[in-house]
């Protein structure tokens, strides 16, 4: 009989919720929580041997720390597959499914799966490098999702033909596999074929999809900057010392908002930055680099401002996904827009 290890996070481990989100990597002899309908849907084919459970705040905090204990824990392990999930919606528990999926893979060499819904940042950042099934956005779906995992391990590791990603139900890899069409038709022909359809308004289908990019338009220049409420928003992870609100270093699906209408600037050791990208130590020694609260203080003092609007807003950038990045975006420019601000100065790094 195969052997399959399976992943899941702290809640669906049954070990707790949020207050234990930082639950150190473990691994535990059988199945879990989920894995009770995931091994039983494949068996007699497949069972479930092992299955690791880690906290969905301390993968994402200490992704390689997480994924060293992981690897380390499956090294003497006899496995034919590794699953991951279902994720469902949930950003870090998906983020976490595919890290450890593609460590795996790479390490062992072994196939990997795991679900989650289409949305979920861990789609845009591994489903090129691992199958994902799109699943749905809450663990009500369970059911529906756990089968497509098992039953395309069972075809997996029986050898049979995988297919493309739209006849098997796997999210699109990007990898394109040569085929003949019978009867065949040049290339010549099918792009000719496509452009009369489009030319006519009739439905077609390109053989090369590509990224729609959104693109948002300028804003309106502000008119009198000496009666402008200016905001401070920042993706370099500035924050109060300790990280209160736990913002991911890599990753983000969080951000914070802090108040800053008493302080003339970012004092080091009360601010800090936890962006995992960059060597953080010009950041911490003056954290006013990134986010320019004193000179803009001084502008403020002078008139040249109106005012500095009452909240600074921070996340992290780095390997943080276009769909979290929008989200993210989409609420702090709803809290901007409330407070009525004219305009924003937003830092990088």
């Amino acid at each position: 009989m195969k052997k399959a290890i399976h992943y899941i996070n702290q809640f669906f481990g049954q070990i707790g919720g949020e207050d234990k989100a930082d639950f150190e990597p473990e691994i535990r002899e059988g199945y879990v929580g989920p894995g009770l309908l995931l091994n039983n849907l494949l068996s007699p084919e497949i069972e479930i041997s092992h299955t690791i459970i880690c906290g969905d705040n301390y993968f994402g905090s200490k992704k390689e720390e997480a994924i060293d204990r992981i690897l380390g824990f499956l090294k003497d392990k006899e496995f034919d597959i590794f699953i991951a999930g279902p994720a469902f919606m949930a950003g870090r528990y998906g983020v976490a499914c595919g890290g450890i999926c593609k460590a795996v893979k790479e390490k062992f060499n072994v196939p990997v799966i795991t679900s989650m819904y289409v949305e979920n940042p861990g789609v845009e950042m591994y489903s090129k490098e691992i199958y994902i099934f799109p699943g749905g956005n809450g663990a009500v779906s369970m059911r529906k999702d756990v089968p497509k995992m098992a039953n395309f391990a069972k075809k997996v590791l029986s050898g049979e033909t995988i297919l493309p990603a739209e006849k098997e139900g796997y999210l699109p890899r990007g990898i394109r596999l040569e085929s003949f069409k019978e009867p065949a038709v040049s290339g010549a022909e099918r792009v000719v074929d496509i452009l009369l359809k489009k030319i006519n308004g009739e439905k077609f289908k390109t053989e090369m999809p590509m990224p729609v990019i959104d693109r948002v338009p300028i804003a309106n220049q502000v008119e009198d900057i000496s009666q402008a409420t200016i905001a401070l928003v920042n993706s370099g992870g500035i924050v109060p010392a300790g990280n209160p609100d736990r913002i991911q270093s890599a990753s983000a699906t969080k951000w914070g908002r802090y108040n800053i209408s008493e302080l003339d600037e970012l004092e080091s050791g009360q601010w800090e930055t936890i962006h995992a990208g960059f060597d953080p130590s010009a950041a911490n020694a003056n954290p006013n680099r990134i986010v320019p609260l004193d000179a803009l203080r001084y502008f403020e003092k002078e008139g040249k401002i109106g005012r500095i609007h009452e909240y600074m807003y921070s996340t992290v950038g780095t390997g943080t996904t276009q769909a979290e990045a929008s989200r993210m975006g989409a609420e702090i420019a709803q809290c901007l827009k409330d407070a009525n601000v004219s305009a924003v100065i937003f830092t990088s790094t």
